[in-house]
């Protein structure tokens, strides 16, 4: 009987993993999305500062340098959205091998 009660047991962990995993799977899209966009609207602000700072005769060679700087903000929003899906990602993989562990183990229990 307690076998039996350790299978169902494992076998509903195994099923809020999955639900997890479905879950997770969908997050992803949604940060890769945040990702690409902070991207998008990072290269957009910088290249639109150096056309101004070239307009305004700034010197050439400090042009990016100054304007990384004046995007900074910018920058550090498309670095932690990166960050995020990296993570985000991370943790998938974590499921994932909890979801295999799991099966293992019912798979052990279904040959006792």
């Amino acid at each position: 009987m307690t076998q039996q009660a350790d299978l169902i047991e494992v076998t509903q962990e195994l099923r809020e993993a999955t639900k997890r995993l479905d879950k997770a799977s969908r997050t992803i899209f949604q940060l890769a999305k945040a990702k690409a966009e902070m991207e998008r609207t990072y290269r957009e602000e910088l290249a639109k500062v150096m056309m101004e700072l070239r307009a305004e005769g700034v010197q050439a060679a400090l042009i990016p340098d100054i304007a990384r700087g004046k995007c900074s903000y910018l920058k550090y929003e498309r670095d932690l959205a990166a960050d995020t899906h990296k993570s985000a990602l991370s943790a998938l993989e974590a499921i994932k091998t909890s979801c295999s562990a799991l099966q293992t183990i019912c798979r052990y229990h279904e040959v006792m």
